[in-house]
Order: structure tokens, then C-alpha cells, then sequence
């Protein structure tokens, strides 16, 4: 699993983020090392073992009985051949980035690694308080109002940006904080957006352009769910 991104799968297992050039090579090692593989006809939605984060996936069995299910990046068609998944998987493809939490939001297209355009911008949104009574409430309506200006300005950021590279774009990837994300999508301008929302979503911290040209690379990774197989 060197030079690969590894952390602990829901249910058991482990995820592995490949960048799409190092797919072959990573494969070929996995075949050395578990007694070759093969591709099922069993789809992943279906199987005991499919991967619990929501992208389907093309099932693969080795020899030893180690399972992988190999999830296309957001965009890519999925294959039930490992060949033609790959040479998908390495395509580039342009996509919509849009990362955001309560008080910042990050919008960008990339073409294929490379982060295109972009669009950084921050709010002032009110840190939450213990205090009670009534200052309290006052203080939680303004929060709320202050958060939902916030989601309005990122949606204008998000409209100005995207909505013109719609018939562009393979996928809209999306990452941040969930709540946020969803608010600046229920804007009723980007709904020709929301069908190209990827099941992928992406843990970043604070918005920012860094980020932004991180996440156009990550985005493209290949993840793989890898279960061992269950002891005799």
C-alpha cells in the first residue's frame, strides 16, 4: 500500500486512495502479493461486502480471497472490466469544486489536476456562546441570520462561477461541512447543478485557494475498499 492514502473502512477493511496514474502499478503489486484477481459480475450494491460510503463500485476477488471494490472518481463511467476501468479512471475530465463551511466558501473548476478557476470568499458569522436567557436568544437569531447571509453570498459565488461550465462539467464535487453544502445547494439558481453533485465528499478544513488546488487532485483519486478475507 505505499505511496497511497490508507485509513479504517466503516464496517471493516480499509480505503485506499490511488491517484489514477499509479492505478497499473498498484494493481500489478496487489496481483503479486494476493495470488492474481478477478473481476465478478456481482454488482457492488449488491454484495455483503459493498462499500459503506455510497459510490458503487467495480467488485474485484483475489486469489486469496482479499476483496477490493474499486470506486470510480466522481465523473468517470464505471466499468465491469478492470482494463477499460482503469484507462476511464486516467481520463481527464473537467469538474466543479465547491468546498465550504459557515463562514468561508471555496468554488473552482479543474481540468483534470489542474484547478482552472476559482473563487475564495469569507463571512463574518458569530462564534456560538454558553450564555443564557434572553441575550442568548438574540444572540442565536442573529447567528442564524448572519449563517444564512453567509449561505446566500456563496451561492452567488457559486452561481457566478459554475453555473456557465455546467455543460463542461462531469461532476460537482463537494466538501466542507454537510450543513453548509446543502444550504448553498437549496438556492433555487443552482439547481440545474444539483444532478452533477458527486456521492463523493470531501474532508477539508477551512476553505481557502490552497485547498482548493489540493482537493482538485484528491478529487480524481480512485478509492478502493479493501477487506481481507474471513479467518478459517
Amino acid at each position: 500500500m505505499a505511496g497511497a492514502n490508507v485509513r479504517p473502512a466503516a464496517g471493516g477493511g480499509r480505503w485506499v486512495d490511488v491517484d489514477p496514474e499509479r492505478l497499473p502499478a498498484w494493481l500489478n503489486r496487489f496481483a503479486v502479493n494476493h495470488g492474481g484477481y478477478r473481476a465478478t459480475a456481482e454488482s457492488s450494491a449488491s454484495a455483503p461486502q459493498a462499500p459503506p460510503e455510497g459510490d458503487e463500485a467495480l467488485r474485484v476477488v483475489a486469489g486469496d480471497g482479499t476483496t477490493l471494490g474499486l470506486c470510480a472518481p466522481p465523473g468517470a463511467a464505471l466499468s465491469r472490466d478492470v482494463e477499460e476501468f482503469v484507462v476511464e479512471a486516467q481520463r481527464e475530465r473537467r469538474i466543479g469544486l465547491l468546498l465550504a463551511r459557515q463562514a468561508s466558501v471555496a468554488v473552482g473548476i479543474a481540468d483534470g489536476p489542474r484547478l482552472v478557476e476559482s473563487k475564495v470568499d469569507t463571512y463574518y458569522v458569530q462564534s456560538r456562546t454558553a450564555a443564557g436567557g434572553w441575550s442568548q436568544q438574540r444572540y442565536a437569531r442573529r447567528r442564524t441570520n448572519q449563517a444564512r447571509a453567509a449561505a446566500e453570498g456563496a451561492a452567488d459565488q457559486a452561481v457566478r462561477l459554475l453555473l456557465g461550465e455546467l455543460d463542461h462539467l462531469a461532476a460537482l464535487v463537494t466538501g466542507g461541512d454537510r450543513r453548509t453544502i446543502e444550504a448553498i445547494l437549496a438556492d433555487p439558481r443552482l439547481a440545474p447543478a444539483r444532478p452533477l453533485v458527486a456521492e463523493r465528499f470531501l474532508a477539508v478544513g477551512e476553505p481557502r485557494r490552497a485547498v482548493l488546488e489540493q482537493e482538485a487532485v484528491l478529487a480524481r483519486q480512485v478509492r478502493i475498499l479493501v477487506r481481507d478475507p474471513a479467518p478459517m
